[in-house]
């Protein structure tokens, strides 16, 4: 059974799209991240238009995020107040990134940037990630304790710049200049590859700031809703590249599969959890990079700018 997608120009199967956003949907919940990460390049492999894919995930990890942030807003478990301070840098790293994305696609460039970004971005965390994981489990096994948070007392330079915060629900007193830049990076990443953003932001806020993790999932939820909101409007409005047949296709399957996801990730032992996120983020950068050396099947193309169509 297939389905005309209007914006992305082509005919694609409901049953294809609904399994693969149910898998990334059962690895979101398995992993507790949002699978913009993951759905995005597989959308580009199946041919999808870079810039549809990036502009329709979008929509679906800020749809997507909504049911997450309202659990975490009933647990208390989400500090506004920080994801205020992240949001108001998310934004701001939303708008440049859209704004360097129509420029680079009206230069006819987008799909080279967004290909060596995903080979930088993911290779680098995910190598990072793989080594984090394979070192613990070497302390583990030498019978030595892995301490994933600094020893209370101690503070890193970048928490004692200036503008100082208090942020009670995270447990946290420190200067907003690292948050909001922290929050600028995320947001442009996550207008010009389609990602939440949540796999960067996550450890970061854990392993650079010692936020309770409880607290970190919420409130990166919170920021992940309003940026990816934020930038499928602009996506929207800018560009037209918001494809709402493959983006409701994309929420079902994602919902439904994240159901079951969430429910094994009860069962998955920690150790084993970090390395297969390693290895999962370290593959998708693989196999953009393997796209840089393959031939394409049409080398030359004449197409017409935007600007004179």
């Amino acid at each position: 059974m297939q389905i005309y997608l209007p914006i992305a120009e082509l005919p694609i199967s409901v049953l294809l799209v609904l399994g693969l956003s149910g898998a990334v949907g059962f690895i979101s919940g398995l992993f507790g991240v949002g699978g913009g990460f993951l759905l995005t390049p597989l959308l580009i492999f199946l041919d999808i238009p870079p810039a549809v894919a990036v502009a329709t995930v979008a929509a679906q990890v800020a749809g997507s995020s909504m049911t997450g942030v309202l659990t975490y807003w009933r647990r208390r478990t989400l500090d506004l107040k920080l994801g205020g301070v992240l949001v108001a840098g998310g934004i701001l790293g939303t708008i440049f990134g859209v704004l360097f994305f129509n420029s680079m696609r009206r230069l006819g460039q987008l799909e080279l940037v967004i290909t060596l970004s995903y080979v930088t971005l993911f290779t680098t965390i995910g190598g990072l990630m793989l080594y984090d994981a394979l070192r613990s489990a070497l302390r583990v096994r030498a019978g030595r304790a892995v301490r994933l948070r600094r020893i209370a007392g101690t503070h890193p330079w970048w928490m004692g710049l200036p503008w100082r915060m208090r942020f009670h629900q995270s447990q946290l007193y420190a200067s907003i200049i690292p948050i909001v830049a922290l929050a600028v990076t995320i947001g442009f990443i996550g207008a010009v590859l389609g990602v939440g953003g949540g796999f960067i932001l996550v450890p970061a806020l854990i392993y650079f700031f010692r936020i309770p993790p409880a607290v970190v999932v919420g409130t990166s939820l919170f920021q992940i809703l309003v940026t990816m909101t934020g930038a499928t409007v602009l996506h929207a409005v800018t560009n037209q590249s918001v494809d709402l047949v493959l983006a409701v296709l994309l929420l079902v399957g994602g919902v439904v599969g994240a159901q079951f996801g969430g429910r094994a990730a009860r069962n998955l032992d920690v150790g084993a959890f970090r390395l297969l996120l390693a290895l999962l983020i370290l593959a998708v950068g693989l196999r953009f990079a393997i796209e840089l050396f393959i031939a394409p099947t049409e080398p030359f193309s004449v197409v017409l700018p935007e600007s004179a169509r």
